[in-house]
């Protein structure tokens, strides 16, 4: 039996517009009982426009590995402030509950898996000097090592999910964060498929910011008003469909330029229908979901509050789709408490990825490192 532990993850998106915060109680271990884990607080903490900003010019300038060096300095700046909005925030929580330690994903700026890099900006050791709390960081970095994708990491807390509320069925939990990613476990093959599978909410996102006052397309209003430009769809489809192969994305693998000179509107719809193909194609060639209508698709993350891109997805499946809150599960804060369930994995020496979810080469590839508070 391994040692249980109080941690509190922590979960800054690619839609960078805050910290997602969860504190749960685990031993870290995966296995179909009743208690995996026990969710203790869940909190949201908005960047303010300024800090929002600094991320989203900073993330706007590094395309490359030559951009890490060139903008160093900025980096750093920008990396020692997001520690202490962190930082607050973990103070936040620890008023209400104590805890043993930290999982801090930071936030990522550049992620591209051939050139085994994946950086994600935050002082693990100011962190923990700040909060006097170990802390767990650099979740990707061993399983790049080994020949992974380094994402998504999130499937091994579906795992725990499925287990936990004792899903008696296959099912697809299907996270649309600002990258969308799913999880697939074929109930009769015993068997589990994970990957990123393209733009989520983050293409959607950064129209709504650039060409509206709004910061995302609530219920995809904007979108359900506007028109699809089918040549256009078509064109970026033939284009971007061949990316499916990889098994994770960064928000800089996509781009606007195909919806450029469209209105406000009718690129909110034609974006909106990219992003759903996108998921859609994947999830019919990859796991064929039309075929077995036993299949429960169940979705995660912001994306599932777009009212327009739940419908068109189901619409698009035979299968049952549910909104994972329907199953008395927070779809806000699975992210946070996948981090905070990984943290524990890697003190307690528990692996955080395998074969099935990133593609590293090992079965099982070990956690991330550990500051030890003392």
């Amino acid at each position: 039996m391994k040692k249980e532990y109080i941690s509190l993850g922590l979960m800054s998106g690619t839609s960078s517009d805050g910290i997602d915060a969860s504190i749960i109680k685990s031993n870290g271990e995966i296995s179909e009982k009743k208690k995996i884990f026990e969710i203790l607080e869940n909190q949201y903490f908005e960047y303010d426009n300024a800090f929002l900003n600094k991320i989203l010019n900073l993330r706007e300038k590094i395309n490359n590995l030559n951009d890490l060096k060139k903008f160093r300095d900025e980096i750093k700046i920008v990396e020692r402030e997001l520690t202490i909005v962190h930082a607050k925030a973990i103070s936040a929580m620890k008023k209400k509950i104590n805890i043993d330690l930290i999982g801090f994903h930071g936030h990522t700026i550049y992620h591209n898996a051939k050139e085994k890099t994946s950086v994600q900006i935050g002082d693990p050791s100011l962190l923990s000097q700040l909060t006097k709390k170990s802390v767990v960081y650099n979740f990707r970095k061993n399983d790049l090592d080994n020949g992974g994708q380094g994402a998504p990491l999130a499937p091994v807390f579906h795992m725990a999910i499925g287990n936990q509320f004792n899903f008696k069925f296959s099912w697809i939990i299907l996270n649309i964060g600002g990258i969308s990613n799913f999880t697939y476990f074929d109930k009769e093959k015993k068997s589990f498929i994970a990957s990123d599978i393209g733009p989520g909410n983050c293409l959607i996102d950064q129209w709504i910011k650039k060409y509206s006052k709004f910061k995302f397309d609530k219920d995809g209003l904007i979108a359900r008003s506007g028109e699809i430009h089918k040549q256009i769809l078509q064109d970026i489809l033939e284009r971007d469909l061949i990316k499916i192969k990889q098994k994770s994305f960064d928000i800089k693998d996509f781009d606007l330029g195909f919806a450029r000179g469209l209105s406000l509107e009718d690129g909110a719809a034609t974006i909106t229908e990219y992003t759903v193909e996108n998921i859609c194609w994947r999830l019919i060639n990859e796991i064929n979901i039309n075929e077995n209508k036993n299949i429960k698709l169940i979705l995660s993350g912001g994306g599932r509050k777009n009212k327009f891109i739940f419908e068109k997805i189901k619409n698009k499946f035979k299968c049952d789709v549910f909104d994972i809150d329907e199953f008395n599960i927070d779809g806000d804060f699975i992210e946070s408490q996948a981090f905070a369930f990984l943290s524990i994995r890697s003190v307690n020496g528990l692996p955080i990825s395998f074969k099935w979810m990133t593609g590293c080469e090992k079965d099982s590839c070990l956690g991330g490192e550990i500051i030890n508070f003392k």
